[in-house]
């Protein structure tokens, strides 16, 4: 008989992952402003969360079409989301208003949460404010059954009206939109004595409704928002018409179906039924919201108090002899390199391209293209290669989601500088994140060439906040493997040999379950099986299964997942499987494959997570890591991060963030340590 295996939701899990986001906010030993980040961070993920997950479960309970669950199994899903949501929210509520406002007080800040709070020392200055800076960017629309004469746009808080007109008992009600382009959402107001101030603007156009409606009675005011559908489906679009149709696409979104309507928890039931009759809204897309809505927006709060320090993170240290000429080329030439972001600089790549252009050996650069920076400096030195001579192929995934727009115009940007662009593949989305330069002799003869293999994108910006590793080589057979590569992302090849590489939907599974049996028969034979395994998410169900039956036979295995895990610990079939989760200053990203293969350990390092997606539905590029001392590095930080006690949690049986905590250890912060670790690794006179 077949054993039953146990798997978390995806989704469920998620959730549990953004509520460890949470907490961050809730820890006392972190810096105020970084506390009220991890509530902007929280608050933004569950944003896009809705938009595409959850927007997607309501397609399939209105009758859409899905493999994965019936219709009355997703409206059972998203009835659980919603209880675990709203239990989460209770969680935010307390932590704001129960630590971070005191918090703020404490420090001489006075954040009004509404009018009533207002001193009258302040009221004059918020009546001339609203009627010189807002109320002529104010449009009040009446809104009545059977007549809607607005479209509520994706993500915009609005302000729901309700008034009385002088002398009459019926209520009208109207819908203002809140001018954030105009003016900002967080007001300082005049200091008092070494007290600052500070107020929402909803809360100064609450304050003076009577203005906007002038021969009215102003009964109450919500805000009220609605989330939707964000997910962009062209897979099914021939190339030749791909740009087009996602540019079409990508219009619509801000039009598309309601994921999710959130308002203020204490508007009136008749309210609240009002406007659920004007804009549609079913009860499953209700959501319960605080008085402040879009907290995501806490990320821009100003901080008038100079005294208060920003959190010092670690500074990107820099290798020696970066500004000297040919640095990189000779480097890597010596030695395999391997960077990590944000610890070490992303100069060093940008250093990496411009050697590429002032090469005369070099003839030729190869690229992908998933997500990057606006105003990059990594298109900047393409652009250069091209105009240099360079042929510069780049292959630009439109399908990255919430950045298709940005790569169209990057992808334009680079055409019209004389690169050759190749776009998405229909079904497939490119995911892979490598670089190759070619070089060539007088006589046409390829010689030394560089490859790239990185686990984050060619982004100047989450470089400085996710934390990636990258590989830096002159492996012949890895260079060789990735231009078979990039022959096969320009249809060049169909059926491509890799040694050395492991490519997603070619020889990436085989060759992972090769080292999970290897592993497996270590144990079975009485010797040590060991499985280290660092992702952002564990969710494919096949592989699971695998580690599992690996535990079963006494593997050990460490799970440091960030994100989603459907694996179950604490089960008989995974009592040797332990999972951790860090959530810390920077954003973990890096995936890292450790196999101990009796005593000759096999590390690897590239862009997937063991999804559905990755594994069968992208091209993904993973490598070995070759050269003894870093692998070494990579094992290191394994420990540094599996021995952590602050910031680190297990996960457990019903997905909940036990802390690491240890009171009469010394605190082990994952991030910070291994910080030190890389520093203490530079030449003395560069630290």
């Amino acid at each position: 008989m077949e054993k039953q295996y146990k798997y978390f939701n995806r989704d469920i899990s998620w959730l549990s992952f953004n509520f460890r986001v949470l907490l961050e906010a809730d820890d006392d030993d972190l810096p105020l402003y970084e506390r009220i980040n991890f509530i902007s961070i929280y608050s933004s993920n569950l944003e896009e969360f809705y938009k595409v997950r959850v927007a997607e479960h309501r397609a399939v309970a209105s009758g859409g079409k899905s493999e994965d669950m019936t219709v009355d199994e997703a409206h059972t899903l998203i009835q659980q989301i919603a209880r675990i949501v709203n239990a989460q929210l209770e969680e935010r509520v307390r932590i704001y208003e129960q630590k971070i406002l005191p918090a703020l007080r404490r420090n001489h800040i006075v954040f009004y949460q509404s009018r009533q709070e207002v001193e009258p020392f302040h009221r004059e200055f918020v009546h001339r404010f609203f009627m010189e800076e807002v109320f002529p960017y104010l449009q009040p629309v009446k809104v009545e059954k059977d007549k809607v004469r607005m479209f509520l746009r994706d993500n915009r808080q609005y302000l729901a009206v309700r008034v009385h007109e002088l002398g009459k008992e019926k209520a009208e009600y109207f819908i203002v939109k809140m001018p954030y382009s105009k003016v900002p959402r967080f007001v300082e107001l005049p200091k008092q004595g070494d007290t600052y101030y500070l107020m929402f603007l909803e809360d100064i156009i609450k304050d003076n409704l009577k203005e906007v409606f002038t021969g009215y009675e102003v009964d109450c005011s919500f805000c009220c928002k609605i989330s939707r559908d964000a997910d962009v489906f062209v897979d099914d679009v021939p190339p030749e018409n791909m740009v087009e149709k996602l540019k079409e696409k990508v219009k619509k979104r801000k039009i598309g179906a309601v994921a999710r309507f959130v308002y203020d928890r204490k508007m009136p039931a008749d309210f609240l039924g009002f406007l659920m009759d004007v804009f549609s809204i079913t009860e499953e897309e209700l959501v319960e919201g605080d008085k402040h809505l879009n907290l995501e927006d806490l990320a821009q709060l100003p901080n008038p108090n100079p005294d208060l320090k920003p959190m010092q993170k670690p500074v990107p240290m820099r290798l020696p002899g970066l500004e000297e000429p040919h640095f990189m080329y000779r480097r890597i030439a010596r030695k395999d390199l391997l960077l990590h972001y944000p610890y070490h600089s992303f100069d060093h790549f940008i250093h990496f391209l411009y050697e590429a252009v002032h090469d005369p050996m070099c003839r030729e650069i190869m690229i992908t293209q998933y997500r990057v920076a606006e105003h990059s400096e990594v298109i900047n030195a393409l652009i250069a290669a091209a105009q240099n001579g360079k042929r510069v192929t780049v292959f630009v995934e439109l399908k990255a989601r919430f950045d298709e727009e940005n790569n169209l115009a990057t992808a334009e940007l680079m055409r019209k500088a004389g690169i050759h662009i190749i776009f998405s593949i229909p079904g497939l989305k490119v995911h892979a994140k490598v670089a190759l330069v070619l070089r060539y002799n007088k006589q046409g003869e390829q010689i030394r060439s560089y490859a790239y293999v990185s686990t984050g994108n060619f982004n100047e910006k989450t470089a400085k906040i996710y934390s990636d590793i990258a590989l830096y080589t002159c492996n012949k057979t890895i260079v060789e493997d990735m231009h078979h590569l990039f022959r096969v992302l320009q249809k060049e090849e169909e059926e491509p040999q890799f040694h050395r590489l492991l490519i997603a939907r070619f020889n990436l599974l085989p060759e992972l379950k090769k080292r999970i049996h290897r592993e497996i028969a270590l144990a079975k034979k009485g010797k040590k099986g060991r499985i280290v395994l660092k992702m952002n998410a564990l969710q494919d169900i096949a592989m699971i299964d695998e580690l599992y039956r690996a535990s079963e036979a006494g593997v050990e295995i460490d799970l440091i997942v960030r994100g989603i895990c459907c694996l179950v610990p604490g089960e008989e079939f995974s009592r040797n499987i332990r999972i951790t989760r860090i959530v810390d200053s920077f954003l973990e990203h890096a995936r890292v494959w450790y196999f101990g293969n009796d005593g000759n350990p096999l590390v690897y390092m590239g862009s997937p997570d063991w999804m559905r997606r990755n594994l069968y539905r992208r091209i993904e590029a993973v490598t070995p890591v070759l050269d003894k001392d870093l692998k070494q590095e990579l094992i290191d930080m394994l420990r540094i991060q599996l021995n952590a006690n602050w910031k680190a949690c297990w996960v457990d049986s019903q997905l909940n963030n036990r802390f690491k905590r240890n009171p009469d250890e010394p605190k082990r912060r994952a991030q910070y340590d291994f910080y030190q670790y890389l520093k203490n690794k530079l030449p003395k006179r560069s630290r």
